[in-house]
């Protein structure tokens, strides 16, 4: 019964996110791709596992693991918080965020932290967001609270560190600084939020004396990191149809700075590289999502919201292959790992995709609550979570192949 509901559930989240595809105004069913036999050509081997509490449970959230100071640090949305030891997965520490100022009485029940927003750690410090627009910077080796601070809105994203400052793009539109040391805002720049958007926002990126982030109207832009002034505004979103649902354009996915440019990708819109100092599109394809995209040498790898996967000449735009048969499957974003990309399922899937032609080559499962957000990778190992908490640390063997005779 759990697994037909959550079938259903993905199935109409999708004709819903697809409901602009359609040209008579009827809801497009999608249906959900069963899983094939495939040609496995290595078995993936589970490292270490952990328990992260009741993980993320239902709801959107894009909480992530951050692997630093041979630490992972990890999240429920409740806001039970943990160090784990890289290499074994023992424990350091642990904290409820929910009550890191030890407020709460005995009899009092807890209330969910409801975090979302991270992990990112920098500056010795580990800093997770949450919906009630609240930031959290915990130190990385003690897990004490350094600072708590309120910002304007829900922080549902992974905000960046740079120049002694935390940045958070904010579900209300504000573009937040914070002291790194004691939490104190900076600037704050506010953005131009639609009445009409999806549920989610583009992390933010710190690069070259710049904070680069998606925006709710379609654009992309540039803010100075010192000053907060706005700098140049690239539209990469295309809004179409008669309706206001069919005419969202947000960019939910953080930006990919490689180089001297800009990868960035519109939910209902076009993928574009754009000069990092200028601002100017070198070049616009007609791809839309909302997951995270990922560059690797020559390489952009990226997921629709139907759950395919491309693979996308990064200086030319042209598309290198696409694999199609996770149609309705709600895949995460693909990440890199040695000669393969990843990306999991809403069954709790993982699945190795080649490459050179997108071939599937392994599959394992992690359990079947499913994956919601993209692993991590981490000096070839796969950092990945599942809705229910279960944690695991994965290696993808290399393929030895047979000598000739």
């Amino acid at each position: 019964m759990r697994l037909l509901n959550q079938r259903l559930i993905v199935a109409m989240l999708l004709s819903t996110a697809l409901f602009a595809c359609s040209s008579d105004d009827e809801e497009e069913v999608i249906t959900v791709a069963e899983l094939t036999e495939i040609n496995e050509q290595f078995s993936a081997e589970v490292v270490w596992n952990a328990s992260v509490s009741d993980g993320v449970g239902h709801y959107f959230s894009r909480l992530s693991p951050v692997i630093a100071y041979d630490k992972v640090f990890v999240a429920s949305r409740a806001g039970d918080a943990y160090a784990l030891d890289l290499t074994t997965g023992k424990k350091i520490w642990e904290i409820d965020l929910s009550d890191i100022e030890d407020q709460r009485g005995f009899f009092d029940d807890a209330i969910s932290a409801r975090i979302s927003g991270g992990a990112v750690a920098g500056y010795n410090k580990v800093i997770w967001g949450s919906e009630n627009g609240e930031v959290f910077a915990i130190e990385a080796d003690s897990g004490k609270l350094a600072w708590k601070a309120d910002v304007p809105g829900e922080v549902i994203s992974d905000p960046a560190l740079d120049s002694n400052m935390v940045f958070v793009n904010t579900a209300s539109g504000a573009l937040v600084a914070l002291d790194i040391a004691t939490g104190e805002q900076v600037w704050k720049a506010e953005q131009t939020v639609p009445p009409l958007t999806l549920r989610g926002v583009s992390g933010v990126v710190a690069s070259a004396g710049g904070v680069f982030v998606g925006l709710a109207t379609g654009e992309v832009s540039v803010f100075i990191v010192e000053s907060g002034q706005q700098g140049w505004t690239t539209e990469i979103g295309e809004a179409s149809g008669a309706t206001e649902l069919q005419r969202i354009v947000d960019v939910d996915v953080t930006p990919v700075v490689f180089g001297d440019k800009l990868y960035a990708i519109s939910t209902n819109g076009n993928l574009a590289a754009i000069e990092l100092r200028s601002g100017r599109e070198v070049w616009k394809r007609k791809y839309s999502s909302y997951r995270s995209l990922t560059v690797v040498g020559n390489q952009i790898f990226t997921t629709d919201s139907q759950g395919h996967v491309y693979s996308i000449d990064r200086n030319s735009g042209l598309e290198l292959w696409s694999q199609l048969v996770f149609t309705g499957r709600g895949v995460t974003g693909a990440v890199s790992v040695g000669d393969y990309v990843v990306v999991g399922d809403f069954e709790g899937y993982l699945h190795w995709l080649s490459k050179a032609d997108g071939s599937i080559v392994a599959r394992h499962q992690v359990d079947s609550s499913g994956i919601y957000d993209t692993p991590v990778e981490h000096e070839g190992l796969l950092y990945v979570m599942s809705r229910d908490g279960d944690f695991e640390v994965i290696k993808t063997p290399k393929i030895i192949e047979a000598s000739a005779e």
